[in-house]
């Protein structure tokens, strides 16, 4: 893959959902453009203090009725620059993150990346209306995985052993979705003998799903991959998770909230796709509603000597811990030490301290579960839990230290 030059356009403001624009924007053209100019900058991002605003979908996804001072987890009054970055054939791969990639964009740290009309899975060749046997079709081309990933996005400094906060700005999906079971997939993969396809459309405000008389759906929409780019001289599935990131999956990453992973080579080499207006946990018959984003911005903030064993994400409510393995049992005690080593480390509790903590408020819930059995992509994807912890147990103080932890910068 060819990257293509930054075009930068001349004085042209547009508005921000909520009003606000101004600045400058740098825009990725595949094409190998070099015209420079200047536009307005989205006010959209903060890269100040340890909590953010919270968006609308992120109140509605976590039936907050109001929230504590300090608890927000993203601010719109500062902000780096806005990039504008499309889905091309330039700049999206398939299933996998390829290690030989060159970045597609450079930017600096609490830049806001503006991913313009992601595309749905398969490299956007699935269609509204298609039938099962056409879609199928277009699966077995793709046997390294299913996301249209979008990148690689450099950040200047990033090194191995640094962490990147991933800042979920808007998550806007295109109008329509599906959910689908290929046989032999799934939490029960031997319980249903037919394949299963159901087509959605959304509301003009993107607020809900009809999925059948008396059935309606509120959209909470969500990444479902993003990562670094792992350490190896080899292509990396997408379907696998690790301290980098990769198959997330979790239904709590709405606009709002904070998703950390690890370094793991120079620039951390940004990816992201799989976009799902909706999902429950566990995504049990091993898809939410699947879609892609007309308008999705994700700040990355870079975070210098941060060490991570799995990724974490924060949100207005809670801290949350992601575990993998084989098994439930070890994706549970995988998320489990994960919370433990990381609150005593920031707090000063001990280990048994954090333990009983979560064990008396702590929530574990199934991220990821299937049992593949008639999988067509190389990888099946891991068992899943994710650990949560409320922000409300602890005092501001040791709210801060938290934050810290993972912002050494205070940033």
């Amino acid at each position: 893959m060819t990257a293509g030059k930054i075009i930068i356009d001349q004085a042209n403001d547009f508005d921000d959902a909520d009003g606000s624009a101004r600045g400058e924007i740098r825009q990725f053209t595949g094409d190998g453009g070099t015209h420079c100019s200047r536009r307005g900058l989205l006010k959209l991002a903060g890269i100040g203090g340890a909590s953010m605003i919270l968006g609308a979908r992120a109140h509605a996804a976590s039936g907050i009725e109001g929230e504590r001072d300090g608890a927000r987890v993203v601010y719109p009054n500062q902000h780096g620059k806005v990039h504008t970055l499309p889905s091309t054939p330039e700049t999206v791969r398939v299933g996998e993150m390829d290690p030989a990639a060159q970045a597609v964009l450079e930017i600096e740290s609490g830049d806001v990346v503006h991913y313009q009309n992601t595309w749905v899975n398969w490299a956007n060749e699935a269609k509204f209306g298609m039938s099962f046997a056409e879609r199928n079709e277009i699966r077995k081309r793709y046997p390294q995985g299913p996301q249209s990933l979008v990148g690689p996005v450099s950040i200047k400094g990033a090194e191995p052993g640094d962490v990147i906060e991933c800042r979920m700005i808007r998550l806007r999906p295109i109008d329509w979705g599906w959910n689908s079971t290929v046989k032999g997939m799934g939490a029960l993969p031997g319980d249903f003998h037919e394949p299963y396809l159901h087509y959605f459309r959304f509301d003009a405000e993107r607020r809900f799903a009809e999925f059948a008389p008396g059935v309606r759906i509120p959209l909470a929409p969500i990444q479902g991959a993003i990562a670094a780019q792992p350490a190896g001289d080899k292509p990396a599935s997408a379907l696998l998770l690790g301290a980098y990131g990769g198959n997330i999956q979790l239904p709590a990453l709405v606009e709002g909230t904070s998703l950390f992973v690890s370094v793991e080579v120079p620039g951390a080499k940004m990816w992201t796709g799989d976009s799902h207006a909706a999902q429950g946990d566990g995504v049990v018959n091993q898809t939410g509603i699947e879609s892609a984003m007309e308008d999705l911005r994700i700040q990355y903030v870079l975070h210098k000597r941060v060490t991570l064993s799995a990724p974490l994400a924060e949100t207005p409510t809670d801290w949350i811990a992601l575990g993998t393995g084989p098994t439930l049992e070890e994706a549970l005690t995988a998320a489990l030490r994960q919370m433990i080593g990381w609150i005593s480390a920031a707090t000063g509790l001990s280990w048994h301290d954090v333990y009983a903590l979560c064990s008396i408020d702590g929530s574990f819930r199934v991220t990821q579960y299937a049992n593949q059995t008639n999988s067509n992509y190389r990888f099946s994807s891991p068992k899943v839990v994710h650990a949560t912890l409320p922000k409300r147990i602890f005092s501001a103080e040791l709210q801060a230290q938290i934050s810290r932890s993972l912002r050494p910068e205070g940033s």
